[in-house]
């Protein structure tokens, strides 16, 4: 690997500085003091898992006031947060991201059958302040939580219900009001809670408005969008878009949007072993723009007058049953359905073009887990359960002249489409000594699609309706041992799989550069082996050392491969002579890394803690050839030294990353100049940063807490790896809480 000066000036600083955050933030899994965590579809004791979890709570949560949820993830710093747009947020973990991650809420699948390969930005649909606490499972975990879950899955608990336990009932809730300078923010949130002795509920409301992000002044010219357009067009006479200078550098224009949360919570407990619960939740965002897209030139004009996502929606009715009670079948029972609902959108025209496109889609998702938890032995624990899904895609396109506003049917983005996915697992936990423990796991999964092209808006020379399906074998095995005090050693092989989905299955039917893709029934799951290894090292009450150093192969990796249709190689299309292909199980990935981490705390009220995260991955194109892969993402981490007393907190820390020259580029990133600073030769990297930042809170009052945070201090103008949209400039932050 080559390290150039920069890199060798950012790890030194990252060394110096580097050493403990997550005091007040981000629990890592290999904490030797014993904190339970969903480590599994049950809690359980995160000291004797032989995987790598990082939690963050509630509290900590509030102390660093993040925008969005995928900032909540950044503030582990073990999760690298890609951004194609201000309203946006793609998790990287250990070399994955999107389709091959997962996301559950409450228990909850949150993965739809069309996310895709490309970046994504689901997890904003989450409120920040209603997460009561997150954790991050490190690598393949679905033998709990199914497919998709390769490089690590990401767990959300909303706030819980209370109950009283006296006479009175409990009251309690929180009230935040923030503001920040870089994007001129507005955020307000409220939630309130009462318990009774058999009945509580808790209601949270959000809203947040965020204005154009102004980037720093101190860094690469390229990042400067130059020029803004003004979409001009009056009905009945013509389009005459306005093309202008941009006059201010630093305000990334159009990047602005907002977004309201809503939950509601109805618990009921009948009796001491029973309790039912009810969820609701629902989240939408503006109209925001896909802010990359508007940086794309063509002929030396902007190529977008519009490029937009319409609003996200997401709406989840949730019911939870839960019995807690001794028979031969189980000591603890729980069944969770769920009925979810996703609508997003993509809404383009070109530049002085009187066509508007929209692609609309709606994800219905229905979601049944049940499971079990038997303690068979004092020392031995079984797991087992069984999951149903059905996913139901509803996709549309119709083209809007904006001056004559007639209508037309396009090409949707995807087929419509049914997605069905059914799983049984059973995992063992097996305390074999006092200072040993051994698990292991094993699933079957079975998938289904029907996808029917006849309103995919064009017409398709195969069969419309077509079908794919095909079962998957998952587990895992590892050890957990604690030798002598202070030591912690974990070691852990586990196989995830990812079935293909719609995304898959129907986007790809339009003849490009002379070929044309058809459908595969015989589409298999991919499959990803990992293992890895851990050891933690506790230093009397003050000093812990971890480090876990893993490695991935995935094979049976889809990609685009010359095929035939009935036959023959060619078809014709549209008129054009064009080469079959397919999606296949032609391609094979390698990611490997470490993550280590420092925690200390010294002089009583002093600490100080940072997370490192190194990866490197080789992945296998559409055209055989080999690249680095593209969501391993450039080395980074986070660091910070602290002071807390009493009431107050001060903390100074950084973040940073790597640089990618241009020779270690994707091959798929190396042709978005438009978002990527250029070297001396004009090809894309990625350039080395570091952030230096201030935070400080204060308990006023009781439950009256205030905030401040001072972001990139020195105003730099930082962009992060893969990302459309530069990071905020110097941004001062204040909020103020009331808790009761």
């Amino acid at each position: 690997m080559k390290i150039g000066k920069k890199n060798i000036v950012l790890l030194l600083l990252a060394f110096l500085i580097n050493i403990p955050l997550w005091a007040d933030t981000f629990e890592d899994g290999v904490n030797l003091d014993e904190i339970v965590v969903a480590g599994s579809r049950w809690t359980q004791n995160r000291d004797l898992q032989p995987i790598k979890i990082s939690r963050l709570g509630f509290e900590e949560s509030n102390q660093y006031n993040p925008q969005t949820a995928a900032d909540l993830l950044n503030i582990s710093g073990e999760v690298f947060i890609q951004k194609s747009q201000y309203g946006g947020g793609s998790p990287m973990i250990r070399g994955f991201a999107t389709n091959r991650l997962l996301y559950s809420v409450d228990g909850v699948r949150m993965n739809t059958a069309i996310y895709r390969a490309g970046n994504i930005q689901n997890v904003i649909s989450l409120d920040p302040f209603a997460i009561g606490s997150s954790e991050i499972l490190f690598g393949p975990g679905a033998v709990g939580y199914g497919s998709d879950a390769i490089g690590g899955v990401m767990i959300f608990n909303t706030l819980k219900t209370k109950l009283s336990v006296a006479d009175t009932p409990l009251v309690y809730g929180s009230a935040t009001l923030r503001t920040a300078t870089a994007s001129t923010e507005f955020t307000g949130h409220a939630h309130v809670g009462v318990g009774f002795k058999k009945w509580g509920f808790v209601t949270s409301f959000t809203y947040s408005n965020f204005n154009d992000l102004k980037q720093g002044t101190h860094g690469p010219e390229d990042y400067i969008k130059q020029y803004n357009v003004q979409p001009n067009y009056v009905a009945g006479e013509g389009v005459n878009d306005i093309v202008t200078l941009n006059s201010d550098k630093r305000k990334q224009t159009p990047s602005g949007y907002n977004q309201f949360n809503v939950m509601q919570k109805l618990r009921y407990t009948p009796a001491e072993n029973w309790n039912l619960e009810y969820a609701f939740h629902y989240s939408e965002t503006s109209d925001y723009a896909r802010y990359d897209r508007h940086l794309r030139m063509r002929n030396g004009q902007p190529r977008y007058a519009e490029w937009n996502y319409g609003p996200q929606k997401w709406m989840m009715n949730q019911l939870v049953i839960e019995n807690i009670r001794k028979t031969v079948m189980y000591d603890s029972l729980k069944v969770n359905a769920a009925f979810q609902i996703f609508e997003e959108s993509r809404i383009s025209r070109d530049l002085n073009k009187p066509t508007r496109e929209t692609q609309s889609e709606r994800v219905d998702a229905w979601s049944a887990t049940i499971d079990f938890r038997k303690q068979i032995l004092s020392s031995l624990s079984l797991f087992y359960g069984a999951e149903y899904i059905q996913n139901n895609v509803k996709s549309t396109g119709e083209g809007l002249n904006v001056v004559t506003n007639e209508t037309s049917v396009i090409a949707s983005r995807y087929p419509t489409a049914r997605w069905y996915s059914a799983g049984v697992y059973a995992q063992t936990e097996w305390q074999a000594t006092r200072t040993l423990n051994l698990e292991a796991g094993v699933r079957y999964n079975h998938y289904l699609i029907n996808s029917d092209f006849s309103t995919a808006g064009y017409e398709v020379p195969f069969d419309v309706h077509q079908k794919s399906d095909a079962g998957s074998v998952s587990a895992n095995v590892g050890l957990n041992w604690r030798p002598k005090y202070g030591w912690l050693m974990r070691l852990n092989y586990a196989r995830g799989f990812r079935a293909p989905n719609v995304d898959d299955m129907g986007k790809l039917f339009d003849s490009v550069d002379g070929y044309i893709t058809v459908p595969n029934p015989n589409l298999k799951p991919e499959y990803a082996d990992n293992v890895e290894l851990g050891l933690a090292k506790k230093f009397g009450r003050y000093l812990q050392i971890d480090i876990t150093g893993y490695y991935t192969h995935l094979n049976n990796a889809i990609v685009r491969r010359n095929s035939t249709f009935n036959g023959q190689e060619t078809m014709t299309y549209q008129g054009e002579e064009c080469r079959v292909q397919s999606l296949q199980n032609a391609a094979v990935a390698n990611v490997w890394g470490i993550q280590a981490g420092v925690s200390a705390e010294f002089a009583k009220w002093f600490y100080f803690n940072t997370r490192l995260n190194y990866q490197k991955g080789r992945e296998e194109m559409d055209n055989g050839e080999k690249s680095p892969s593209r969501h391993a993402a450039p080395f980074f981490g986070k660091a910070a030294l602290g002071f807390k007393h009493n009431k107050a907190t001060v903390e100074v820390y950084t973040q940073f990353q790597a640089e990618c020259s241009a020779e270690n580029m994707p091959e798929e990133e190396k042709e978005k100049t438009e978002i990527y600073a250029l070297d001396e030769n004009g090809n894309a990297y990625s350039p080395a940063w570091i952030t230096l930042n201030l935070r400080a809170s204060y308990n006023v009052y009781k439950g009256l807490y205030l905030n401040a945070t001072l972001e990139n201090i020195t105003d730099s103008r930082y962009r992060p790896y893969s990302s459309g949209i530069s990071a905020a400039g110097r941004n001062f932050t204040i909020s103020a809480t009331y808790s009761f």
